[in-house]
C-alpha cells in the first residue's frame, strides 16, 4: 500500500481539504485564488526573473539564471514524483470536493506550484532579501490556493514545501564563489 493510500484510508486529509474547499466556495475567494494559481503557473515567476535580469544588473541576471536552473530541476523532479506516486487529486477521489481550476496534469503529489513557489522565493530572497514582503505572502497564497481550489491535499503542499527548501538550499552549493558578493 502506498503512503498516500494509507492516508486516504484514514481520511485524515479529506476533512481539511473539504473544509478549505468549502471555505473558498464564495465567489470572490474563488476568483482571488484562481488568479493566484494562474500567476503561480509561471507568469509571476517569469515576470520576476525577467525584471531582475533587466533591472538588477549582473546580480539580477545571476539571480534569474539561478532561479531558472532551480525551476528546471524542480519541474523534472516533481514530474518524476507524480509519475511514481500516481496519487489521484482530491476532487477525483472525493465527490464532495470541487475543483475550481483545471489541473495542469493528472496526479496530485507533490504540488508543482508550491515546489516552484518555495524554490523561487528562497533563491530570489538569498540574492535580494528586500523582496520578502512581496514574495513570502505570494508563495504562501500559491500553496494555500492548491488546497482551497481542490487540486491538492495538504500533504502534497507540505512535501512540495520541504522539497522546495531542500532544492533551493542545495542549489547554493553550486553557485560560484564571489557571485553573491
Amino acid at each position: 500500500m502506498r503512503a498516500w493510500q494509507r492516508l486516504e484510508a484514514g481520511h485524515r486529509e479529506r476533512g481539511l481539504c473539504l473544509a478549505m474547499n468549502r471555505w473558498a466556495a464564495r465567489r470572490a475567494l474563488v476568483l482571488m485564488f484562481r488568479l493566484v494559481s494562474r500567476l503561480g503557473d509561471g507568469v509571476f515567476w517569469y515576470a520576476l526573473m525577467a525584471s531582475l535580469a533587466a533591472f538588477g544588473g549582473t546580480r539580477g541576471m545571476r539571480t534569474a539564471l539561478h532561479m531558472a536552473l532551480v525551476g528546471a530541476i524542480a519541474a523534472l523532479l516533481y514530474r518524476a514524483l507524480k509519475r511514481w506516486t500516481q496519487r489521484p487529486r482530491p476532487f477525483r477521489t472525493h465527490a464532495d470536493i470541487t475543483a475550481y481550476v483545471a489541473p495542469l496534469d493528472e496526479f496530485s503529489f507533490p504540488s508543482g506550484h508550491t515546489l516552484h513557489a518555495v524554490g523561487f522565493t528562497l533563491v530570489a530572497l538569498a540574492w535580494f532579501p528586500w523582496l520578502a514582503t512581496l514574495l513570502v505572502p505570494f508563495a504562501l497564497l500559491v500553496a494555500l490556493s492548491r488546497i482551497v481550489l481542490g487540486v491538492h491535499y495538504p500533504s502534497d503542499v507540505l512535501a512540495a514545501t520541504l522539497i522546495g527548501f531542500a532544492l533551493a538550499g542545495g542549489s547554493f552549493c553550486f553557485v560560484p564563489k564571489g557571485w553573491m558578493a
